[in-house]
């Protein structure tokens, strides 16, 4: 017919996703339940992922907890060693005068070193029949799976990891000591303003939880809260001691976006199926001695 126009093709923008590594549409959980799809009985399954894990364990986005990563810079890198600055002090640290000249920074010797990275994983025993549970096994998962490799995490970032390639920030050589005996708003605030003679910015601090919420219970969270310092309760730390420092200046968690969920016929207890979580990191500390111990005698 004469005037008549054909009507355009309009692309509707619809998106269907086969695999999701990046995590963009679905959680891990859901992205393991989906890949779940076709696998035959007693056949193992890798679902590798573009991410790391502890960070997506989704009740982080609604409660006020942080774990010992939250406190640290992140920083992209590629899958193999990462260089990065190291400043340790040139000889013994003194007292910071007024000037420049007679900071201990001034006397900082930077070397350039290289920071490996390493795997923490974590096994978790899967109870029969929750692999026919496609949303309960997701839940599961997000849950369950991954609160554990975030206190594997805590663990390693605090005390290193067994293959040396995370330094624990608890026995960093370079680092400082002091005492938790007193008050606990004096010696606190007082291990703050200590952090800061050599140059830093007390940002953060590390708890057990039995000190967390003596520390609440004083009021002296609120303290801290209103002058920027972040607080970390882990049971990773010996309720007898405190860590203190400018976290994000004296070090960066590596992060090269390789992690993967694995299902293990048959290895657990009594022969149990297990869910084995994997997630790669580094850690590369710039300042050791922006870091302040402090122990009860």
């Amino acid at each position: 017919m004469r005037g008549a126009t054909a009507s355009p093709v309009v692309d509707q923008g619809v998106r269907v996703t086969l695999s999701d590594p990046g995590l963009e549409e679905r959680s891990p959980g859901q992205e393991f339940a989906w890949s779940l799809g076709g696998v035959r009985p007693h056949e193992d399954l890798v679902v590798p992922f573009r991410a790391h894990l502890p960070a997506v364990f989704p009740l982080f986005a609604t409660r006020p907890r942080y774990a010992v990563r939250h406190l640290l810079k992140t920083a992209t890198v590629p899958d193999r060693q990462v260089a990065y600055v190291h400043e340790p002090p040139a000889d013994r640290l003194s007292a910071s005068g007024t000037s420049y000249a007679t900071t201990p920074e001034a006397a900082f010797a930077p070397d350039l070193r290289k920071a490996e990275l390493t795997d923490l994983t974590v096994s978790v025993p899967l109870p029969d029949g929750l692999l026919d549970e496609p949303a309960l096994l997701a839940a599961f998962i997000d849950y369950r799976v991954l609160v554990r490799l975030s206190a594997v995490e805590n663990e390693a970032l605090l005390h290193g990891s067994e293959d040396k390639a995370i330094p624990g920030l608890l026995g960093l050589s370079g680092s400082r000591h002091g005492s938790l005996d007193g008050d606990p708003a004096e010696v606190l605030t007082a291990a703050a303003a200590e952090v800061e003679e050599t140059g830093g910015s007390c940002d953060g601090m590390v708890v057990h939880p039995r000190r967390y919420w003596a520390l609440a219970a004083a009021g002296v969270l609120e303290t801290l809260a209103r002058t920027g310092i972040t607080v970390s309760r882990t049971r990773m730390i010996a309720p007898d001691q405190v860590l203190l420092g400018d976290f994000r200046a004296a070090a960066t968690l590596l992060v090269p976006g390789v992690a993967s969920l694995e299902l293990l016929r048959g290895t657990g207890p009594d022969g149990s199926d297990l869910i084995r979580a994997t997630t790669r990191v580094g850690l590369a500390v710039h300042l050791p001695q922006h870091f302040l111990l402090l122990s009860q005698s």
